[in-house]
């Protein structure tokens, strides 16, 4: 397999390929690259809603902040797997080690080597906010302290956000008002509560992703005494909840056209309708006993389906966002 193939394979299914790992292959396995994308769109909403309603962008700075949002993503990543393992949540035998080895427990990595590259990474992400600071304001220090506090409290002691419920809307607040609101600002100095009502969409639609993965692992978090949202509510009204956040997506967007927030291409979300179709029906039923179809990432299996849907909303809406921009509405 050629190096590129084998990057397209850790990005696609989270996994390694088999065999020794070239360090760009390791790392985006490490990372959970292939979720970056979710990032990359909430950066990119933000320029592009900062065009479309007339601001003046140093886009400089924009680069600035989404390659700072791709960084703390990453950094967020491999704390949870820090922290988690250190509470004793991830073990040989828990999901996250099914769905894709976990970098310590696999044998790949130390905890020290872990605990190093995440001390790398959130000390790139410092400078970025130190340069942004200095050329935005205290402001920046808000949104970013306030992304990662939320980080490091969602996993870690003491108070473990997703042990009480409470992960969930964390994940609304980040890939909301936080990232979106966060890297508008930087690239205009400026922020209005239409671009934090613009950013609630798409954080719901993120939101589904970590839903889906919580109902997988309700079966193993209940007894362990993790109280996610799907464990609080249990599997059946966890999997309407979900059901509910994917129309609340497609209501928000409506909306956000009739009061003229979002333009009226972002109504391309429609397009998406039938994979929504798909992954309606399967938050309808009860998780399989195993997986009908070759899943890679099994047991997870609503957590997928959200992800997949939520990609290709995702896609439509920055299509949408960029036609606007060149047609004006």
């Amino acid at each position: 397999m050629s190096l590129p193939k084998r990057w397209l394979y850790v990005l696609a299914t989270t996994n390694p390929p088999e065999g020794d790992l070239d360090p760009i292959t390791k790392w985006l396995w490490i990372t959970r690259a292939g979720v970056l994308p979710m990032t990359l769109v909430s950066a990119g909403l933000a320029g592009l809603l900062a065009v479309f309603m007339d601001e003046s962008v140093n886009w400089l700075y924009f680069a600035a902040a989404a390659f700072g949002l791709v960084l703390s993503h990453m950094a967020n990543n491999i704390m949870n797997d820090l922290f988690d393992l250190e509470v004793g949540t991830d073990t040989a035998d828990y999901p996250r080690n099914l769905y894709s080895p976990h970098p310590v427990i696999s044998g790949a990595l130390t905890r020290n080597r872990l605990a190093m590259y995440g001390l790398i990474v959130n000390i790139a992400c410092l400078a970025i906010m130190i340069y942004l600071t200095a050329e935005r304001g205290w402001p920046i220090v808000a949104f970013a302290l306030g992304g990662f506090f939320l980080s490091v409290a969602y996993t870690a002691p003491p108070l473990r956000l997703k042990k009480h419920g409470l992960g969930e809307p964390t994940v609304v607040v980040v890939w909301g008002p936080l990232m979106v609101g966060g890297v508008y600002f930087a690239a205009t100095g400026s922020i209005t509560w239409a671009v934090i009502a613009a950013s609630l969409p798409y954080a719901i639609l993120c939101t589904t992703v970590l839903m889906g993965k919580h109902i997988d692992k309700a079966p193993w978090d209940g007894p362990a005494g993790t109280r996610t949202l799907p464990v609080i509510l249990g599997d059946h009204v966890a999997r309407q909840v979900t059901r509910a956040m994917f129309i609340a997506f497609y209501a928000l967007v409506a909306i956000l056209v009739a009061v003229q927030i979002l333009p009226v291409f972002t109504l391309l979300v429609a397009f998406s309708y039938p994979i929504f179709i798909r992954v309606w029906k399967t938050y309808g039923e009860p998780k399989p006993a195993e997986s009908p179809m070759p899943n890679p990432v099994w047991p997870l299996w609503f957590a997928p389906h959200s992800f997949l849907l939520t990609r290709r909303a995702g896609g439509l809406l920055i299509l949408g966002m960029v036609a606007g921009v060149i047609l004006g509405w």
